[in-house]
Formats: structure tokens, C-alpha cells, sequence
């Protein structure tokens, strides 16, 4: 609302000012007749113009900010489950009740209510959906998927998460919610967030989702519907990694538990942190979660946490814990959570790797894996702020290209570039290098900012490679994400 008054009063100003320069000026000298028709005419057009640009900008704003920032907070938000056993309802119930404690208005229904009426009204959807069978929908959703699903709708102004609920002991694991999303996407949604898969009911991917939604709501202090088992593992380093810089301060950590045996996980997995109040109190707060930057060889987990605040300047719960809280040498809680879907291929196979700032933890630990295994067939682009200050691990990326076990490094400093500005741009500038590799095999990682760079990314992959063959890099586990 106050974006529209902003503009309205934006136009009346602009013609205000056709009014003034009016009055201003001595038109005696021009035809009578031509003043109503050229120069009025001309006038009121180019501020009535001048005001349309305006208005029809903020518009755009309007619908960008709708569907990346929860503090736009439409006034209903679709929450549609589809369930065999009930698993599905429950946690759409419990979905449904996290938006509303934000003050968000939810229409909760079962799929079989869905219609494509509604849901091309909708501008926020959730799904939460199971699998059933071989591969099948709940029966709830089996009309749904034969009547609605068969062909793309207009839904180019909803932008949508999915909960897909399956077995790993199944061949078609989550497939039901893997083709909701493949629908969604042909008909021209935007995703809020990548698909979470739970396999058997997994509680960290339960937390993960728990955690979107929160976002979405705007309460990420809900306590977690349930507790990591956490284990304690020891804060041995605390680095900071850009002195100097204009963002906000960005940290290595070192942690590593008292059980050497502990230290188990495959490159780009995830970490969940429980953090404590300052005074490290430890009470139900909810978990944090963070790319790991290294591998168990290393001997500890490696983290790249950027520091952030709220408004009001208070540090986040999990940044602050970690970045100034904690000292060095005090228990930290945390779990390792598996996060298949973005380990790196076992093979020589090439690999795009792109991200931009605490991006480079999750690549950074692919990379590990994949010069360990002596696979240098590896192409980074990497983004960040200012060459000077903002060097999160780049030295150490530099030394492994000069080793030649990184083939092509790529760096864009978004504050100082005269072309590229982003890794996105960078992308189609090398277009028919990125075709090059997609055809001798490459497999493409993305780590780093859902908010601007991996839709920016997956919009420039999209124009070079085709949406076809994007779809089928995805299908087949060769474009792999982990955006938060």
C-alpha cells in the first residue's frame, strides 16, 4: 500500500511539474492552434508516460518482492497435501500452523480438492505429497494428476515448494513429487526453494523443510518440531576471512569432536548447528544449517559462516552463536546431515562448480573430494565483492589452479568489474565453453544464494544449454543445487 501512494503521488508530481513548466514559459510565439495539440499534448504524454514507467516498475517490484521476501506476506498462502498413510496431512497440518503463528492466512486442503482454478488464482503454493506403489500418487491425487497434470496451466504468477515424501527402498523414490515439480515448472511457477526429499520420514530433511517454511513466515526463532540428536563437537578455530571488507563479516571455523571416529561425512553434506543463547544457556532453539567446507580427511569440519543481524542490529541466533559467541575451545552442538543430492560424481567426469559468497564452502569440499581422487577436470566460477577484501579461500583456489587441479578458475568481483559482474553473466560470456563441457559429460554444482544468484544462474544455464536439456541434466543427477 505504501508503494502505491509512493506512486501515485510520484505521478501527480510529474504532472505537477507539466503544469508548472507551463506557466512558466511565454508560448505567444507559437500557433494558438498547435499549443492544446503539440506542446500540451506532447507534455501531459511524456509525464503521463514518465508515470506509467513508474508505475508499471513498481508493479514488477511488487511481484519480485512477493515471491522472494516473506515479509510481503500475501494474504492467503495455498497448503495442499496429498497422503496414503496420513504422514503427509500431519505435516501439512503442522506446515499450516507455522505460517499462521507468522500472521499469514493458509487454505489448507487435500489434493483431491485442488482444482486449476484455484491454483491459477494462487500466487504461493506448499505441497506436501507422498508416493505411493511404484512410483504412484496417493489416491487422493490420482484425479488431480490424470485431469490437471497431463498438460501445463498458466501459472506463471505462483511461485510454489514441494515436500516430497518417499522410500529410498523404492526404485522410484519420491517420484510422484518429483513429477508435481516437473508440472509446476513447465507451467511456468517458480520454485521458493529446491524440492526436499524425506526418505522414510528423516528428520533432518523434516528440519530442512521446517526451516523454509519458517523463513516464509517470518519466524525463524520457532523451536524445531523435533530435536536433532545432537553431538558436541569442539570450536578449534575461529578466522576471519575478509578484513577490510564492505559486506558483513564472514568467519572460517574448525570444529572437531573428542572421538576421532566421529569424523564421517561425504563432501557436500550439511551441518546442522544448535545454537545457545550468549550466555550459553542451551535450550530448544531452533537449528542452523551450513555447507561444510571440508572433508574428514582435513581432521575437522570446516565451515564458512558469514555474520548476520537483524534490523535492529542483534546478531542472527546462528551466526552470533558461532562468529562471536563461542569461544575457542568451548562444545558446540551439532549433527551431520547426509545431503545425497549434492555429493560429488565418483568418476573423471568433468564439473562446473559456481557459487558465490559463503557458497564456497560446499565447493570447496567437492573440490577436496575430487583432487583427492585425482579428477582435475574442474571448472569454478566463483563471485564475490572486491578482489582486495573479499578472498574467502581464493588463495587456496589459485594455488589448486596453478597446480592444475583445477582447469579453469573463474573469479568475478561484482564491485569492480568492467564486464562480467556476476557468475551468471560471466556464464554466457562463456557459452560455448559451458557447451563444451555439458558435452564431454560434466555434472554441474550450485552453491550459494537462492535470493539473486542461483535463479540467475539457472536462468543463463537455461539460455545456453535449452530447457530441455537443463531438465534432463537435473533428471539425471548432473545439475545438482544447494541454495539457502
Amino acid at each position: 500500500m505504501k508503494a502505491t501512494f509512493g506512486q501515485i503521488a510520484i505521478g501527480a508530481l510529474l504532472l505537477a511539474s507539466v503544469l508548472g513548466f507551463a506557466g512558466m514559459h511565454d508560448f505567444s510565439g507559437i500557433h494558438a492552434a498547435s499549443l492544446p495539440r503539440a506542446g500540451w499534448a506532447g507534455a501531459l504524454g511524456v509525464a503521463w508516460a514518465a508515470m506509467t514507467v513508474v508505475l508499471a516498475r513498481g508493479k514488477r517490484e511488487e511481484v519480485a518482492i512477493d515471491v522472494a521476501s516473506a515479509d510481503a506476506k500475501p494474504a492467503t498462502i495455498l497448503v495442499v497435501h496429498a497422503s496414503q498413510t496420513g504422514f503427509a496431512s500431519e505435516l501439512a497440518e503442522r506446515t499450516a500452523e507455522l505460517l499462521r503463528n507468522g500472521g499469514l492466512t493458509v487454505d489448507l486442503r487435500d489434493m483431491a480438492a485442488l482444482t486449476p482454478a484455484l491454483l491459477t488464482q494462487a500466487t504461493r503454493a506448499l505441497f506436501v505429497v507422498s508416493t505411493t506403489g511404484e512410483g504412484d500418487a496417493p489416491d487422493m491425487a490420482t484425479a488431480f494428476r490424470r485431469e490437471a497434470m497431463t498438460s501445463p496451466l498458466p501459472l506463471r504468477g505462483l511461485a510454489y515448494g514441494v515436500l516430497a515424501l518417499g522410500d529410498r527402498d523404492y526404485e522410484d523414490f519420491c517420484a510422484f513429487g518429483h513429477d508435481l515439480e516437473h508440472w509446476l515448472h513447465a507451467s511456468g511457477a517458480l520454485p521458493l526453494f529446491d524440492l526436499v526429499e524425506v526418505d522414510n520420514g528423516d528428520e533432518g530433511a523434516l528440519r530442512h523443510w521446517q526451516h523454509h517454511v519458517a523463513q516464509l513466515s517470518g519466524l525463524s526463532s520457532q523451536p524445531d518440531w523435533s530435536r536433532p540428536a545432537y553431538q558436541s563437537w569442539r570450536l578449534l578455530e575461529r578466522r576471519l576471512l575478509n578484513p577490510g571488507s564492505v559486506g558483513s563479516p564472514c568467519f572460517h571455523l574448525a570444529l572437531a569432536p573428542d572421538d576421532a571416529t566421529m569424523l564421517n561425512w561425504h563432501a557436500g553434506d550439511v551441518v546442522e548447528i544448535g545454537p545457545r543463547l550468549a550466555n550459553g544457556e542451551s535450550v530448544s532453539l531452533p537449528h542452523r544449517e551450513y555447507s561444510i567446507a571440508s572433508v574428514p580427511a582435513d581432521g575437522a569440519l570446516h565451515l564458512v559462516v558469514r555474520q548476520m543481524r537483524a534490523a535492529d542490529g542483534t546478531l542472527g541466533l546462528g551466526s552470533g552463536w558461532l562468529t562471536e559467541h563461542a569461544a575457542v575451545g568451548d562444545m558446540v552442538d551439532l549433527r551431520v546431515r547426509r545431503n545425497e543430492n549434492f555429493h560429488a560424481p565418483t568418476d573423471g567426469r568433468p564439473a562446473i562448480f559456481i557459487g558465490n559468497g559463503t557458497g564456497i564452502a560446499g565447493l570447496r569440499a567437492l573440490l577436496k573430494a575430487r583432487i583427492a581422487q585425482g579428477h582435475t577436470r574442474n571448472w569454478l566460477l566463483f563471485g564475490e565483492r572486491h578482489a582486495e577484501a573479499d578472498r574467502l579461500h581464493v588463495d587456496e583456489l589459485e594455488r589448486w589452479h596453478e597446480a592444475g587441479s583445477i582447469e579453469r578458475l573463474d573469479l568475478v568481483w561484482s564491485r569492480q568489474s568492467r564486464g562480467s559482474r556476476y557468475v551468471q553473466d560471466r556464464l554466457r560470456v562463456m557459452a560455448d565453453e559451458v557447451h563444451r563441457y555439458v558435452a564431454d559429460g560434466a555434472s554441474i554444482y550450485v552453491c550459494g544464494s537462492l535470493a539473486g544468484m542461483a535463479p540467475g544462474v539457472d536462468a543463463a544455464l537455461r539460455g545456453i544449454l535449452g530447457e530441455d536439456l537443463v531438465e534432463k541434466l537435473a533428471a539425471g543427477g548432473r545439475y545438482r543445487r544447494d541454495v539457502y
